[in-house]
């Protein structure tokens, strides 16, 4: 009797525990069940409405991104650029330059429709090396300064020189003066810009080689070094005329450039005086890269040979001190910004 109750009792425990478990797992499915109902909702209506499905991602994908921290705003333009390479890649190399065809100003324009006001250019894909003022003396050279325009723009631009052209015209009938007239374009382009290199050019010389860089180096540069009017060769080692370039430091250490050469002649090789005397010396590109071309032309009126040269030249160092551009004089006539150059027309008085 004692064991039937023992065995009663021992299988009312085990019932009652396969019943408690069978409770748990029903309310486990149903909570289960419950939970995940709205989901498979959703997925079915997603199926039936692949709009629904994209609105839906969509704003997951927004509230995700807010809550993301901000990304710095900048556009591709505003990205810092890299400073431009001394190779530019554009180059070209050797040029054929003519002077047989006729040359517009509006087709230059046209052909160089990136250029701002004032003849102004700098790249838009690196930064430029140097800020460079391009300066010509100019008085009645208005068919060489086309062909200048022509040929310097296109070449500047593959250079990827942030850059202006100063055309400096001499107003009146006075006898000429081109030293003067460079100092001028130095003194107007510095109120410009925060140019550190300087280029002075005459206006009926063209490069024949775009590798001929129209900046400036750690001596001043002599460009036009092989000139077809002296068979592209140098005339004489002390030869600085017609291109040459100097930095802001380099010519304002010589004083810039004298003022008292009336006519033809001499001027050149005062300032090359000025530059020997300051410690430095002349550096040119070889005569490959160096060849120009000169546009033939009747030497102008008023600037005849300059005959007090010889002596000037003989006493430049005792001179130069004094007579430069912190002694020049002028007056501004007139100042016209056109797409292609700067000309600023000045008085620089007479001998």
């Amino acid at each position: 009797m004692r064991d039937a109750s023992g065995n009663f009792n021992l299988l009312h425990r085990t019932c009652s525990l396969v019943v408690f478990l069978c409770f748990l797992h029903i309310s486990v499915t149903v909570i289960y069940y419950m939970r995940n109902s709205d989901s498979r909702q959703t997925f079915v209506q997603n199926q039936q409405n692949p709009q629904i499905h994209r609105k839906l991602t969509e704003q997951r994908v927004a509230t995700e991104e807010s809550s993301l921290p901000p990304v710095s705003n900048v556009t591709e333009t505003e990205r810092k650029l890299e400073t431009c390479p001394d190779n530019p890649p554009r180059l070209v190399g050797p040029m054929r330059v003519e002077f047989s065809g006729p040359v517009s100003l509006d087709l230059v324009r046209s052909e160089n429709p990136t250029l701002q006001p004032g003849g102004r250019f700098k790249p838009t894909d690196c930064i430029a090396q140097q800020k460079v003022a391009i300066i010509i003396p100019f008085r009645n050279r208005d068919e060489h300064l086309k062909y200048w325009l022509y040929y310097l723009h296109p070449i500047l631009q593959r250079q990827q020189l942030d850059y202006g052209v100063y055309v400096i015209g001499q107003d009146g009938e006075e006898t000429f003066n081109r030293a003067k007239l460079l100092n001028v374009g130095y003194a107007e382009a510095v109120k410009e810009y925060d140019y550190d290199c300087f280029v002075f050019s005459d206006v009926d010389l063209i490069p024949m080689d775009d590798r001929n860089f129209y900046k400036c180096f750690n001596q001043p540069r002599h460009l036009s070094v092989s000139m077809d009017k002296f068979g592209f060769r140098l005339p004489y080692v002390q030869y600085f005329g017609g291109v040459s370039s100097l930095s802001k430091e380099q010519y304002l250490k010589i004083n810039g450039f004298p003022n008292n050469y009336w006519g033809w002649g001499g001027e050149d090789d005062d300032i090359f005086n000025r530059v020997t005397s300051k410690g430095m010396s002349i550096s040119r590109p070889d005569g490959i890269i160096g060849k120009c071309r000169m546009i033939r032309h009747d030497r102008d009126k008023q600037n005849d040979p300059n005959p007090q040269r010889f002596d000037r030249i003989a006493h430049t160092r005792q001179t130069m001190a004094r007579d430069g551009i912190n002694s020049l004089t002028y007056k501004v006539v007139t100042i016209e910004k056109d797409q292609l150059f700067t000309k600023i027309t000045v008085d620089v008085g007479k001998p």
